[in-house]
């Protein structure tokens, strides 16, 4: 693996190779941050849930009716968000990310202290300021959770660790919803029993955090801005500098407008409409909860460990398309009876509602976790933290978003089915614009498809794709998918240096144009032409990024690796003439001769492509071989072949 020559990546000496994200668990790297995590989201949620049960059920206070209990208490929670992210992105950035969790910490000892006093003796008021000071404990933890992964985990690892720290928030969350409920509820000890928990979850997660690893700070010399406002202004122009991660950052605040929406109305939804009592209410949670966590976990399996952000395209689709079902499966229940969990599990109606919840919820974590994969691998190390800031910032505003407008709906007379049909039919007009905006997210789901339904795609040493820095990438040219293939295969978009008729192809000339790949015609052909997609290639380097080209010039038409052609010297030279040294990365693709995308002898001696397809059969194995990175000084056309040639051969 190629690693960024930067502080950004500082791997702990216990950070073996392993065979999935469940491994992480047993490494000191990961592990103790992520019970660290688990402890406080469990905490967060037993407090809060214990607390808005008390006040619903066992306390009789005029200043705040029940009806407005949990509308306070997530205000309350939501505010140091809005008030404090930039802030503690600031901090973050400054400081050992381990020094600041262990602080963190520390803070949240002292809060469930003053939150135990306050349930011993039922103080609301007490407890009030509790939930803003966790509020502020998890706004300040918000960044470090984020920016350590990318510090600590390699780039292959990133779906992975994201996908198990997504799985274990939401089982942390329902579990301290769970425990907060059954044991405010104790006879007798209830608000003592909640006290002494939320002071030992404290506790242990303050000792796991004793054995995280150090992680040096990446930008110690910055001067923290202790105005919030301005900051926060600051934290947003920083996050726009980057469009793609800024408009990931959209799509994650996007997420939480949606999962909001249907969280918000699970009590209503399950009593109103589903007609059953409480624990049916509980149950919607557990299954939305349990969906998320399956989804984030399957990421590294459906991106064979990198971040693929082509299911980002296939989560979105999957929550519009459950969304809307679970209008239809759940508009013409018939009226009943308050129904327990019993009655309300033996019913098969409810199954199909169950469905479709717990599908949206899976397609929502394979949308979120990629999306946070990118940012981390994208954003730049010494403020990655206050980009993260910056999606905490959204976040929340996004959520605020979802309260008022689901509200204005119900005020309007629209029935809580009718508002899950008006979130999935808005999530898939937003997703649209999304993807139309980033044409990479839809590039990369159809490569995505092509590579796991239509060929078994292997690609052996992907370590040799550099990720950062400019590349050229040289690759044999065997069919019209060629570049689809690759695209596949690297963790990075790639600009392509290809063929104008090739644009000419229905559909992939579509898809190239939104690939912003480049067109060259030959010199004697359009010779302006010609010089400025050499500009444009060199360009596209002198950015910082990968280009790939066919130095063959075209399809082979036998199956046969054809001479190279010297357009990649003409390319390398002008990167030097710019002050680059670009290094040359060779590819070879293997077993794609003869599919439905290359050419193939057809009856009358004509040579073409795309005619009968799947002549191959489904899921036909094809690969690509890359090979190590030649450095400028040994690139020649004639030994770009000779490596080509022996990949193709291994």
């Amino acid at each position: 693996m190629t690693i960024p020559a930067d502080a950004s990546l500082v791997l702990a000496p216990d950070a073996p190779a392993h065979a999935n994200q469940f491994a992480l668990l047993g490494q000191r790297r990961f592990a103790p941050f992520f019970w660290t995590q688990f402890a406080g989201a469990a905490n967060d949620n037993l407090f809060k849930f214990a607390f808005t049960v008390m006040v619903t059920y066992q306390l009789q206070l005029g200043w705040m009716p029940p009806a407005m209990a949990g509308l306070a208490i997530g205000a309350l929670f939501i505010l140091p968000f809005l008030l404090f992210s930039a802030t503690s992105g600031q901090l973050t950035d400054k400081y050992d990310k381990t020094k600041m969790i262990r602080f963190v910490k520390n803070l949240e000892i002292v809060i469930m202290g003053i939150a135990a006093w306050g349930f011993m003796r039922a103080d609301a008021a007490v407890l009030l300021g509790c939930v803003f000071l966790m509020g502020l404990h998890s706004t300040l933890f918000g960044p470090v959770k984020y920016a350590y992964l990318p510090q600590v985990l390699e780039a292959h690892e990133l779906t992975g660790g994201n996908g198990v720290v997504e799985m274990g928030t939401f089982v942390a969350i329902l579990l301290g919803q769970v425990a907060g409920g059954l044991l405010v509820a104790v006879p007798q000890i209830g608000h003592t029993a909640v006290a002494v928990a939320c002071v030992l979850l404290a506790l242990a997660g303050r000792g796991v955090a004793q054995a995280i690893p150090r992680t040096p700070a990446t930008d110690p010399g910055l001067r923290i801005n202790w105005n919030p406002v301005s900051e926060t202004w600051h934290n947003l122009k920083l996050a726009h500098g980057n469009l793609v991660v800024f408009r990931s950052l959209l799509g994650i605040s996007w997420m939480w407008f949606f999962g909001a929406v249907f969280l918000s109305q699970f009590p209503s939804f399950a009593k109103e409409v589903l007609h059953g009592d409480e624990q049916v209410a509980s149950l919607l949670l557990v299954v939305f909860s349990v969906g998320i966590g399956i989804g984030s976990l399957l990421c590294e399996t459906l991106s064979r460990r990198q971040v693929e952000i082509g299911l980002v395209p296939l989560g979105a689709i999957g929550m519009s398309v459950f969304a809307i079902d679970l209008y239809f499966a759940s508009r013409a229940l018939p009226a009943s009876a308050e129904m327990g969990l019993g009655a309300f599990v033996g019913r098969s109606a409810h199954w199909h509602v169950m469905a479709d919840l717990g599908l949206l919820s899976l397609f929502a974590g394979l949308y979120s976790v990629p999306m946070y994969a990118l940012i981390q691998l994208r954003s730049q190390a010494t403020h990655r933290a206050r980009i993260i800031a910056a999606n905490n910032i959204l976040n929340a505003l996004f959520m605020i978003a979802s309260a008022v407008i689901a509200g204005a709906l119900l005020k309007a007379g629209f029935t809580v089915p009718q508002i899950f049909l008006f979130t999935g039919i808005a999530n898939a007009v937003v997703a649209f614009y999304i993807f139309m905006l980033m044409p990479e997210y839809l590039l990369r789901f159809v490569a995505w498809v092509l590579t796991r339904f239509v060929y078994r795609f292997d690609v052996r040493g992907s370590e040799h794709i550099p990720i950062e820095g400019p590349a050229v990438l040289v690759c044999n040219h065997v069919s019209f998918i060629d570049a689809v293939l690759l695209m596949a295969a690297s963790p990075r978009p790639i600009r392509f240096l290809m063929d104008h008729q090739i644009f000419r192809v229905p559909v992939l000339g579509g898809l190239f144009r939104l690939a912003k790949a480049i067109p060259i015609a030959p010199q004697k052909e359009d010779p302006a032409a010609y010089e400025a997609a050499f500009a444009q290639a060199v360009q596209v380097l002198r950015e910082g990024d990968l280009l790939a080209i066919f130095p063959e010039g075209a399809i082979t038409r036998d199956g046969q690796l054809q001479p190279f052609k010297g357009g990649v010297m003409k390319i390398l030279d002008g990167a030097r003439a710019q002050g680059l040294e670009v290094p040359a990365v060779p590819m070879a693709l293997t077993n794609l001769w003869g599919s439905y995308f290359s050419r193939v002898e057809v009856r009358g001696g004509q040579n073409v492509a795309m005619v009968r397809p799947f002549r191959r059969g489904w899921f036909s194995r094809v690969g690509l071989h890359v090979g190590s990175a030649m450095r400028p000084a040994d690139v020649a056309p004639d030994a770009l072949q000779a490596r080509v040639s022996g990949l193709l051969s291994t």
